[in-house]
């Protein structure tokens, strides 16, 4: 019963709070006018000063022509459009000149469309993953880093409404990004080669390999090399490298006290390096393909007939051999792992890594937020059962076997008939191969203890349920990390950097200047494939107009053309090696079982030292003219001296 001196008073909704929540909920107008026979379509965001397309389309059946006014009645762009068919246009506007008119005139009349996208300067297009970066570093949680990146991006799209870009960044970023074929068959591929390893634990295989491998892998170094190796065998595709090595060695590196940190950073060093300058492998076909686009481009556009046909007739695979030797980055990147390994030594937050584990404080940091939860239940062999190492080994040589194979028969498929063993390589689809390599590992490993009477059926599936599990994490880091990349891509995040970090400079410049642009622009974006196919058609033809294909008639393609070209394919590379938000980044943490920003951490500062010896002796030196072996001699001096000087001793097992 209630006082009597209390009066209750119904609450009913005002006009300004109903005003406000109706702002909120309702993202800003970006319409434009229905119209049967014209359609047009624009970016959500455009930036100022950066150049982006809109698509034009008639459904008219007669001959008609179009033009694109600003608001001021400024012509931007006219032609005639294609019966029933799409054209783009590109366009850059500036203040003022929105929203857009699209008019069409033909025979049996006019219509006429208004795009409206929201226009913000270049640089809010770096804030999502600036920002979602420095979270995750300065915070170590990753998963609320990255949503935040995801939801500031997706408040610009939405006009900086911030409910409705919470929506959107759900329906319009994570979404898609879940539902792409290539990203679902990377989750797919990673689910059933964590399912394969959860079958081998339970069947004691993994335990089986570690017994086995015992009487060589018998210190930390010698772990290492293994994994090393290992990474340097498995040359074909950089998502497989990481997954088989990540997951086949972790036992053995815990088991001597080789911290997960250390292990993520091996994984990572020894995939897309070791992938990029291998001639087999499913990098190769694509970038010969960007350098071919390159060429065409640099061949339509210079005035030298003579030097255009060279252009037209130049093999882009023979450009693309002679890039190799100017792959600093990726080379010495390999080559650190080595030295690091040899040395015995380590700097930075990974010396500390090292010591913690070799110390007994345990091989990941505590508080640690696994990618893998390798202490999930389920994932325990049975007692009493044969600890047999091929019930391990099996199944991963099938699954190498199989993605080998399923290369080259998807490659000749596609190429209808026999051709030369890169270009198989490179004509096949890689995304099908890993998932008929990791299926067939799958298969393996269940049959095998089922075989020999180890495990039941049941037992050996939930097996594999528990290994569908621990990626959990590992799982939601990775849809998140390429919804952030979505969302770079619809706010033109590199075209803005490439415009901000090209200049007028002199040749010998150029490749530096390349590499730092690529290097930010994959770092930022977190992919090197999309950063190789904006900067590598751009590059081509800038060196071309500045005389750097002296050569190119006689099949090479010139110092500054190669030098160029591979400071591209050098700087994705090293860029994506150290951004938190790159796929490969994510999935050597998840198959290290490493807490992701540790990962990162432990790793930046290796990589920047070869970063800066790659630059400063690579790139800079082989332009003024310094000798490639020299070049690399000088490199791998600043390594190991860096190493001797900076780096420390790892201490020993029960030292501190």
């Amino acid at each position: 019963m209630q006082p009597q001196n209390v009066r209750t008073r119904r609450w009913r909704p005002r006009p300004l709070w109903v005003a406000i929540l109706a702002c909120l909920v309702l993202a800003p107008a970006t319409s434009a006018q229905d119209d049967p026979t014209l359609s047009a379509s624009a970016p959500s965001v455009v930036l100022t000063g950066v150049p982006f397309d809109i698509t034009i389309r008639t459904e008219d059946g007669e001959q008609a022509s179009y033009r694109v006014v600003s608001a001021g009645g400024r012509t931007l762009a006219s032609g005639d459009l294609p019966i029933r068919d799409d054209v783009t246009v590109g366009l850059e506007v500036v203040e003022g000149d929105l929203p857009l008119t699209v008019s069409m005139d033909s025979a049996s009349g006019s219509s006429e469309i208004t795009l409206d996208p929201h226009r913000f300067p270049g640089w809010i297009s770096l804030l999502p993953p600036l920002i979602a970066i420095a979270l995750a570093l300065i915070f170590r949680e990753v998963v609320v880093s990255l949503f935040f990146g995801i939801w500031l991006g997706a408040c610009f799209v939405a006009g900086l409404n911030p409910l409705s870009g919470l929506w959107r960044a759900v329906d319009t970023f994570v979404v898609p990004s879940l539902a792409h074929p290539d990203h679902a068959s990377i989750l797919i591929f990673s689910a059933l080669l964590s399912a394969m390893v959860g079958v081998i634990s339970v069947s004691g295989g993994t335990r089986g390999i570690v017994e086995a491998v015992r009487p060589f892998a018998t210190t930390p170094r010698r772990a290492q090399l293994a994994t090393y190796f290992a990474g340097l065998a498995i040359f074909f595709d950089d998502y497989a490298n990481t997954l088989i090595v990540g997951n086949t060695f972790r036992p053995i590196t815990d088991k001597l006290k080789v911290s997960r940190e250390k292990l993520a950073y091996l994984v990572d060093s020894t995939a897309a390096p070791v992938v990029t300058i291998a001639f087999v492998s499913t990098w190769v076909g694509f970038e010969i393909t960007l350098i071919g686009d390159g060429l065409r481009i640099a061949a339509e556009q210079t005035t030298d007939p003579i030097l255009s046909a060279a252009l037209e007739s130049a093999s882009p695979f023979t450009v693309f051999l002679s890039t190799i030797p100017y792959l600093f980055y990726p080379i010495l990147a390999i080559l650190m792992v080595g030295f690091v390994i040899v040395s015995g030594r380590d700097f930075g937050p990974m010396l500390a890594a090292e010591t913690r584990a070799r110390s007994g404080g345990g091989v990941f940091r505590p508080g640690a937020q696994l990618m893998v939860d390798t202490e999930e239940t389920g994932l325990s062999a049975k007692a009493d059962i044969p600890l047999r190492w091929y019930n391990a080994a099996l199944p991963v040589i099938s699954v190498v076997l199989v993605v080998l194979l399923g290369l080259y028969f998807d490659g000749r498929s596609a190429l209808s008939g026999p051709d030369s063993i890169w270009n198989t390589f490179g004509a096949a689809d890689p995304f099908k191969a890993i998932l008929w390599g990791s299926l067939a590992g799958c298969m393996v490993a269940i049959a095998l203890p089922l075989a020999q009477r180890i495990l039941t059926l049941k037992e050996a599936l939930n097996g594999w349920l528990a290994g569908v599990r621990a990626m959990t994490m590992g799982f939601v880091i990775l849809i998140l990390a390429w919804s952030l990349g979505e969302v770079t891509n619809q706010l033109s995040t590199a075209r803005y950097l490439t415009l901000l970090l090209e200049g007028n400079v002199g040749p010998e410049i150029l490749p530096l200047l390349t590499f730092l642009t690529a290097a930010v622009v994959s770092f930022c974006t977190g992919t090197s494939w999309a950063t190789m196919t904006i900067l590598v058609p751009l590059v081509v033809p800038l060196v071309v107009a500045l005389g750097g294909a002296t050569g190119i008639e006689s099949g090479f393609g010139g110092t500054l053309l190669v030098g160029t070209v591979s400071a591209v394919l050098a700087g994705s590379i090293f860029g994506d090696h150290c951004s938190p938000i790159s796929d490969t980044t994510v999935l050597s943490s998840m198959a290290s079982g490493c807490d992701h920003v540790d990962h990162v951490r432990t790793q930046l500062p290796y990589a920047l030292l070869v970063a800066g010896a790659s630059m400063v002796l690579g790139h800079l030196g082989t332009s003024f003219g310094l000798p490639l072996w020299i070049a690399y001699i000088g490199s791998i001096a600043v390594l190991i001296t860096a190493l001797r000087f900076v780096g420390k001793p790892v201490p020993q097992a029960g030292q501190t």
